[in-house]
């Protein structure tokens, strides 16, 4: 495969680019007792679908609930690490997303959020339903549903690593605190055992 053929195909992915669908990924603090909602206008008939995972904090679990434009629920979970949903509106308006830390007293949260309106089009359509589509076209086509599976699997790397880390220094300051309670626990003992072996020879008056 030559470079000006890639390069072709990158081109073409780019200039297509205008009919993907609309995604909103946001990664955001939700402080202790606290409740924040994401609003999105969705059309009647567009499918929609949303996906968070719970990055840091306490259990690494919210409260989630998602409404449409008439106030039915149409999800709902309590304490979820993390979750997909997907869902065809049946009305068109204004829907809404709410992340509760109400139970968490003293504890915040930072969550993932993934939130796709619309299916996305094809790169590339025929002329016609008569006519199939080149070879250029059908690769561009491949490369760019390629390129798409590499930005999800980074993104839930990158989750997945950050998740990890903050486990690792919660549990390194963890074993900190036990390591300075035990050395301070060493030294009230020693000097305990020094006064106590001292007051044996001490001579009385």
């Amino acid at each position: 495969m030559s470079l000006n053929f890639v390069l072709s195909c990158l081109i073409l992915i780019l200039h297509q680019n205008i009919y993907k669908s609309e995604t909103v990924q946001l990664t955001f603090e939700l402080p202790d007792n606290e409740v924040q909602c994401f609003y999105e206008h969705i059309s009647k008939g567009v499918s929609t679908t949303l996906e968070f995972q719970v990055v840091t904090g306490g259990n690494y679990d919210v409260d989630v609930i998602m409404k449409s434009p008439k106030g039915t629920v149409l999800y709902q979970d309590q304490k979820k690490q993390y979750d997909s949903f997907r869902h065809s509106a049946e009305v068109e308006g204004v829907y809404e997303v709410c992340f509760s830390n109400e139970f968490s007293t003293f504890t915040h949260k930072v969550v993932f959020l993934d939130w796709t309106v619309g299916d996305e089009a094809p790169l590339i359509a025929p002329a016609s339903p008569d006519k199939a589509l080149t070879f250029m076209e059908s690769s561009a086509q491949t490369i760019h549903d390629k390129l798409n599976e590499i930005v999800d699997h980074q993104t839930h790397y990158r989750l997945r690593e950050s998740q990890g880390r903050s486990h690792a220094e919660d549990l390194n300051e963890r074993v900190q605190i036990w390591s300075i309670a035990n050395l301070c626990v060493i030294f009230i003992a020693g000097f305990l055992q020094v006064s106590l072996i001292r007051s044996f020879f001490s001579k009385r008056k």
